[in-house]
This record gives C-alpha cells, sequence and structure tokens, in this order.
C-alpha cells in the first residue's frame, strides 16, 4: 500500500474486517429504503395533503418570492434551487412535480400558475429551460403564516438551511387535488374534490364533532373530477368514504348531433379523468380493425383552445347512436373505472382513512395551526405593549431622561441608571438608548398611546381566544368559509347511482339493441360486390319474405344471401381460396320493406381485401352441419370438412394451382348434386357423396374433366329436391368479344335433360355453338322461373322453366348480373 507524504514512517495500518450475515444486512437496508419511499417520497401528508418534494418546491418559490403578483422564472431555476437547498434527487422529479401541480387537467385546484407548455393528457410538458412557473392564489392559503410559527421546522439534507416539516394548509388540500404515488408494499390514490363542498363538511364537523359518514356526505357526494365527465354508480363512492378503499365508474359527456344533413355522430365534450383524447381515439380504431365496435364511420379531433375537448364520431347509416354509445362505453376509455386507496401519512405512519377521518385530522391541524398562529402573535402583542409602555414613560420625563443619558460615562452608566431611576426593564432601556429624538414629538405620543390601547384590546381578544376551543374551531370555520368563497368553483362532475338514461324513443332503440345480444338477420352480396343486412321478424325462422331491391345499382343484383345473427361469425369465401371471419353486426341495416342494394358497403372495402383482383364469391355459415363445397377454374373440386376451420380471422380452404382460382362456392349436404360448366359448353353432374371432406390446407381433388383450352365458367349445388324444377341458362359467344358487344346466342334448359355421370369426367354438351361462337360466355343453374335470353342479348323472366324462346327485355349486361357469375 502506498504511504501517504504526511504519514509518518512507523505508524501502522491496523486492519479489521467484520463478517455481517447477507440475509441480515440485506433486510435492514430494504426496509430502510422502505421508510424512505414511503416517508420522504410518495405517501402525502394527511395534514397538507403534500408529498415532500411538492411541500419543498412551495416552500422555496415562497421564499424566492414568486408571487402571483410577480413575473414568471424559468421553471429550471426553481427546479435548480430545490434541488440544491432542500430535495437531494434528480431534477426530473422535481420538474415533474412542479408540472403537476400546474396541470388543471390534474389538480381541482393548480398550484403552481405555469406558463409555456405544460403538457396535456396526451403528450409530456416541455423541457424546464423552456417553460416558466410562479405561485398561484391557492398556493399563498397553503402556505401562509409559516413566519408566524405555525408548524415545526425541520433541517434540510444537510443540516444548513431549515424547511417546514408541513404546511399550515388553509383548506383541506388532500381531499380537493386528491394524490397517487407507489411506495413499497402500499400505494395511494386519492380522487380529488370540489372545494367548497369539502369546506361545507369541514365546518360541519367542526360544529357536530360526533357526524356520521352520510351527515358529511350531504355536503361531500362525490369527487369532483377536473376533467368533468359522469360517475356512474355511487355505492364504490360511500364505500371508499366508510373505509378508505372503493372504486367507481367515470363516463365521458357525449350528446348526439347531426354532423351533415344526412349523417348522425357522437360529440364527445367532456373525459373522464386522466383519459386523454388520442388514447380514445386510438381504442376506437382497435375496436373498429377488430370488429369489436361497429357503426362507426370516422372520428375526428377538433379540440382546440377556444372551444375545447371536441370528439366527432361519425354513425354508420342504419346505426343507432345509443347502441353505438354503449359498445364504446363498454370497449373503449369513454367509460374508465378509477380505485379509491386512501393510504397517507398520520404523525408519522401510513393509514388508511375514510371521509371522516380525513376531516378530522386536517381539522385537527387547522386548530393547531390557528392555536400556534395566536400563541404567536400574543407574545409578540405582549412584547410590543411592553416597549409602548417604557416609550410612555420615557416621554412623559423626557428632560430627565436626557439629562440622565448626558449625565452618563457610557452606555452601560446610562442604561442602569434609567432602569433604576423610572423602574425600566432592560428591554425597555435598550429601545429607549436606540430610539431617534424625531420619535420624541407630541405627535408621537399621541401615535404611542393610541397604539397602546390597540395592542391591549387585541391581547384581551388573543386570550379570550385561546382560553376557549370552541371560539378557535369559530375562527378555523369562518377562515375555511372564507377560502371557499375565494377559491371554490362550481362542481364539474355529474352524479348518478345509475347509467344515464336515454329518453323516448331513441331510449327504446338503444335498448333493443343491447338487451338482444343477437337478432336474425339475413346477409345480402350483390353481383356488383356490396353487402347488407336486414334484419328479420322476432321468432322468424328464415322463411321471412323479404321485398326484392326496389333501387338497385346499375346491372346489378342479389348473388349470395345467408340467414344467420347479427353476432354470429360468419365467412366469406373468395376467388383466390381464403375465407374471412367476420360479424354482420357491422353492416349496414337495410330496411325489410325495401332492399336497396345501392346503399350496402363495398364488401372489398369491408373485408380489407389487399388484392383488387380477389372477388368475394359466396357467404357461408361457420356453425352448420351443411359441408362448403368449392369449385376453380382448373375444374377441381374440394368439399370442406366441418368442424375443421381454424379459428384465425381468415385462412385458406383450399390450396389452389399456380393459374387457378374458386369459380363457385357453396354450402350443401351429402345428397346435393354438384355442377360443373365448363366454357366449351360442356356440362358435368354429379353427386356430392363421390367427393371426400378434406381439411382446409388440401387442395381438393378433381371434379371435371376438361377439354383442350377450356376452363369452368359456373360451379354450383343443388339439392336433389330441386333438380326437378332446376334450369340451365347458357349463353355462348365469341372469345375475343365481350357479351353484348356481339350478340352470340342463348338457351334455357331443363336440369333433368342433363344425366348424372361420374366424377372426373366430362360431362355432356349443354348448348351447341354457332358459326364463330367458340366459347361459354355465362351460365347459370337455378329453380325456375328462369331467364329467356335473345340472340340480340336481350332477356326476360319466364313465367315457366325449361321453354326455349326468344325475348325482348333487360340488356345482357343486367342478365349477368342477375345470374351471378362472372363473364368468361
Amino acid at each position: 500500500m502506498t504511504r501517504a507524504k504526511n504519514q509518518p514512517a512507523d505508524e501502522t495500518i491496523v486492519e479489521r474486517i467484520e463478517d455481517v450475515d447477507v440475509a441480515t444486512e440485506m433486510q435492514g437496508s430494504f426496509l430502510e429504503y422502505a421508510y424512505s419511499v414511503i416517508y420522504s417520497r410518495a405517501l402525502p401528508d394527511a395534514r397538507d395533503g403534500l408529498k415532500p418534494v411538492q411541500r419543498r418546491i412551495l416552500y422555496q418559490m415562497v421564499e424566492m418570492g414568486l408571487r402571483p403578483d410577480r413575473g414568471h422564472v424559468k421553471s429550471a431555476r426553481v427546479v435548480g434551487e430545490v434541488m440544491g437547498k432542500l430535495h437531494p434527487h434528480g431534477d426530473t422529479a422535481i420538474y415533474d412535480a412542479l408540472v403537476r401541480m400546474a396541470q388543471s387537467f390534474t389538480l381541482r385546484v393548480p398550484l403552481i400558475d405555469g406558463h409555456g407548455n405544460f403538457g396535456s393528457l396526451d403528450d409530456g410538458p416541455a423541457a424546464p429551460r423552456y417553460t416558466e412557473a410562479r405561485l398561484a392564489s391557492p398556493a399563498l392559503a397553503m402556505t401562509e403564516g409559516l413566519d408566524e410559527d405555525v408548524v415545526d421546522f425541520v433541517p434540510n439534507y444537510d443540516n444548513q438551511l431549515t424547511q417546514p416539516d408541513v404546511l399550515p394548509a388553509a383548506y383541506p388540500n388532500l381531499l380537493v387535488n386528491g394524490a397517487s404515488g407507489i411506495a413499497v408494499g402500499m400505494a395511494t390514490n386519492m380522487a380529488p374534490h370540489n372545494l367548497i363542498e369539502v369546506v361545507g363538511a369541514a365546518r360541519h364537523l367542526i360544529a357536530n364533532p360526533d357526524a356520521t359518514l352520510d351527515d358529511l356526505m350531504e355536503y361531500v357526494p362525490g369527487p369532483d373530477l377536473p376533467t368533468g365527465g359522469t360517475i356512474v354508480g355511487l355505492s364504490g363512492i360511500k364505500d371508499a368514504y366508510a373505509t378508505g378503499r372503493g372504486s367507481f365508474k367515470t363516463r365521458a359527456k357525449v350528446s348526439v348531433e347531426s354532423i351533415t344533413a344526412r349523417k348522425t355522430g357522437l360529440v364527445v365534450t367532456e373525459l373522464p379523468y386522466l383519459v386523454g383524447p388520442e388514447k380514445v381515439i386510438e381504442k376506437i380504431k382497435d375496436g373498429v380493425n377488430a370488429k369489436k365496435i361497429s357503426g362507426i364511420s370516422d372520428v375526428t379531433d377538433l379540440t382546440d383552445r377556444t372551444n375545447g375537448l371536441r370528439l366527432v364520431i361519425g354513425i354508420k347509416t342504419g346505426f343507432s347512436p345509443e347502441a353505438v354509445l354503449e359498445q364504446l362505453y363498454r370497449l373503449t376509455p369513454l367509460e374508465d373505472s378509477f380505485n379509491i386507496n386512501n393510504v397517507a401519512l398520520v404523525d408519522g405512519g401510513p393509514q388508511t382513512l375514510g371521509l371522516r377521518e380525513l376531516l378530522q385530522v386536517y381539522v385537527a391541524h387547522r386548530i393547531q395551526v390557528v392555536t400556534r398562529r395566536s400563541e404567536y402573535r400574543l407574545a409578540r402583542r405582549r412584547e410590543r405593549l411592553h416597549l409602548v409602555d417604557g416609550l410612555l414613560v420615557a416621554i412623559l420625563d423626557i428632560d430627565e431622561v436626557i439629562q440622565v443619558i448626558r449625565s452618563s460615562d457610557d452606555t452601560a452608566a446610562a442604561r442602569a441608571r434609567l432602569m433604576e431611576v423610572f423602574d425600566l426593564s432592560l428591554v425597555q432601556t435598550d429601545y429607549i438608548l436606540e430610539l431617534q429624538l424625531r420619535r420624541l414629538t407630541k405627535f408621537s405620543r399621541i401615535e404611542l398611546e393610541a397604539e397602546r390601547d390597540r395592542l391591549r384590546a387585541e391581547i384581551e381578544e388573543l386570550v379570550a381566544l385561546l382560553s376557549s376551543r370552541h371560539r378557535i374551531e369559530a375562527l378555523v370555520s369562518d377562515e375555511l368559509a372564507e377560502i371557499a368563497d375565494r377559491f371554490g368553483t362550481p362542481r364539474r362532475t355529474l352524479l348518478t347511482d345509475a347509467p344515464p338514461s336515454i329518453a323516448g324513443a331513441a331510449a327504446k332503440r338503444a335498448a333493443a339493441v343491447l338487451e338482444v345480444a343477437d337478432v336474425a338477420c339475413r346477409v345480402f352480396l350483390s353481383a356488383t360486390g356490396r353487402i347488407a343486412r336486414v334484419d328479420l321478424p322476432e321468432g322468424d325462422n328464415g322463411t321471412a319474405t323479404i321485398a326484392p331491391p326496389a333501387r338497385r345499382s346499375k346491372h346489378d343484383a342479389i348473388s349470395s344471401t345467408l340467414d344467420t345473427t347479427s353476432r354470429a361469425e360468419i365467412g366469406a369465401v373468395t376467388s383466390l381460396g381464403r375465407l374471412i371471419r367476420f360479424t354482420p353486426v357491422d353492416l349496414p341495416m337495410l330496411p325489410p320493406t325495401s332492399v336497396q342494394l345501392g346503399a350496402g358497403v363495398k364488401v372489398a372495402d369491408y373485408l380489407n381485401l389487399p388484392n383488387r383482383d380477389e372477388r368475394v364469391l359466396a357467404l357461408v355459415s361457420l356453425d352448420s352441419d351443411r359441408s362448403i363445397v368449392l369449385g376453380t377454374k382448373q375444374g377441381v373440386v374440394k368439399r370442406v370438412a366441418t368442424g375443421a376451420y381454424p379459428s384465425k380471422p381468415e385462412f385458406e380452404v383450399i390450396g389452389l394451382k399456380v393459374g387457378d382460382e374458386v369459380i363457385g362456392a357453396v354450402q350443401g349436404g351429402e345428397d346435393d348434386e354438384l355442377v360443373f360448366v365448363a366454357s366449351d359448353a360442356q356440362l358435368l353432374r354429379f353427386p356430392a357423396s363421390t367427393v371426400r371432406p378434406q381439411g382446409c390446407p388440401a387442395g381438393g381433388m378433381a371434379g371435371i374433366n376438361l377439354g383442350a383450352g377450356a376452363h369452368v365458367v359456373h360451379f354450383t349445388s343443388l339439392p336433389a329436391d330441386a333438380a326437378a324444377e332446376a334450369v340451365v341458362v347458357t349463353i355462348a359467344g365469341h372469345s375475343d368479344t365481350l357479351p353484348g358487344t356481339d350478340p352470340g346466342s342463348a338457351k334455357v334448359s331443363e336440369f333433368g335433360e342433363f344425366p348424372p355421370k361420374g366424377r372426373a369426367t366430362g360431362g355432356v354438351r349443354a348448348q351447341r355453338f354457332l358459326k364463330g361462337e367458340d366459347v361459354l360466355h355465362v351460365a347459370w343453374v337455378g329453380r325456375s322461373p328462369a331467364l329467356a335470353v335473345g340472340a340480340d342479348g336481350s332477356s326476360r323472366q319466364l313465367p315457366d322453366g325449361g321453354a326455349k324462346r326468344d325475348a325482348s327485355g333487360q340488356p345482357l349486361e343486367s342478365v349477368v348480373a342477375a345470374i351471378g357469375c362472372r363473364i368468361g
């Protein structure tokens, strides 16, 4: 070991090693750390409702003279003063505490007057070098009287300065502004309250020390949150006031308004406590994307400094705003829970306090503050009266006083002779010796006599005050009333013992949606890719008659329907062999008396199909015992085994080969007949029982044996009892033109004319091509009455199926759309 320069050469260093048990050392160190966190950081004092860092910030700002009538100073300067003199911790913790005391959305009565960006519910504050601060007026009431020995002062961390152990607190700050903090093994979470209500309860408790909790709740019915909103359910609040622990739910303030002439929306003007608008918007978007929230078209944040908070939530056509609002309450922070845990320090130890106990602790503290202040003032007035009495004695014999002083050798001799001649005390004598001659005028004597009388009256009043606890309590009550008049504001939060009711027909519509979890409905998919739903009458078993479309988009028609319930999961089968799960409750609801397909939503947008070439072919039920049957362009057929569907939101139901795609998808049973129609007019009919059910990843099996250059243009399934009345419509044309641009030829045939064949065969000819025709553009197999199509491309509905005739009527494109088949 290297010896220091000044160390004697013969000095020896004795090494001592102490063995310490690790468990004992860890236990002691952890307890010391836990005590430090509990008492010095995380928990507020029940008397002034402040944590040490908050108390030190306010005290240091008082010492710096940052009053409300003076200018702001940089927050960094305040943080530096607090950290250097009183709070030996990180500057971030100090600045965070300062910011919180300046936020009007966090505290019910802010204690700091901030200038600059002190953050919002969604964003943090600017750096302390950019913001400025000074004390707010309520903070002066919290610190008033510190110079009158009203509280004890304790040393700071290095014993060079002193700081107040607690602030005088002219109002119950812990209840008014609440508190939150996490210590070791315990935490606190206290809700803000209305100052006027809390003061009323405190004054009632002072006047009636035996007041019950119910009596106090007449004044404090519940928390009053800075951001307003609505508190739903009061039982949890009463539990918290009785035991110190409880919970309640807060709801946003929402109104139903007309956004445009044809659109209704929900307008949010108040949010639950500590919930920001960006958080609400994010949760709404997540819920809509996950199909958990239905009926919302858009969300716009119109919040500004002039109008305050304003979130506009657009409602889709056909949805009840009240029902959508209930979804938002259930699934987003528009309804939030607040757990009350009233843990605070009482006599240096953490306790869980109810409303009555919190008020008792504060009232006892305030009575002590007023008592100590009165004692301090009494002592100061007695001291002053003693001096005034001495001055009056000196003024009455001023000439003799001057003679005694002039004839003395020094100050000590003058002091001794004055005390002997005029019977004065040492304090009075020193005061006279230091007195300026200009004070010895006739006018000063009058002033002294008036001051003496006033001091005697004040001393008499203070003695009477200190001799009566009742008078002290009355003074505390009066001062509380004055504080409530100065800083009190009306209640912002509405208290309801049950969810807010919605009057009139709107309430009935909302209740109907909410009370019935699943309502029977019929989902429509149109040939042009629009989807909508129609609610069926109560008790309907799927046989209700829905009026045909009164209006529809050009060349549009219904291509697939499915009877289900509004909250059931159904599937959409696409041309790329995928099945996408969704719930019909989010679909536009059309009136059952007049289905208008133009009012539906685009299914590609609704399901977020990434590929523009991907089309939705059919709607299927995932709870049905009937298999999903698929037919592809290359002639592959597949029956998907029931109950083998993955739980994923979307999955493949068939493994397609390169260049292949699904042409048709239906749900059928073992007794159904499967039908393929190829582009070379070959029609194959075979039993569904010959196709073995397979799992979703399988690629299927051969369905129809296609000729050279041919591909499948139509695939469907027919129940066995429907084959007798089914018809087949085929339209032939040129491969290099589209139907409608070239007349082509059409044929309507009875399905019974086609004999059943085996699977993986070529089938039979459905139509003979005329000169120049080489491809079958459109095919349709279904029940009659069918459509008769003329060679000129016109068509009309036939009164009975199977007849071959030409007719004038709808254009060919309408026929194609009505059949619901892809144009070749």
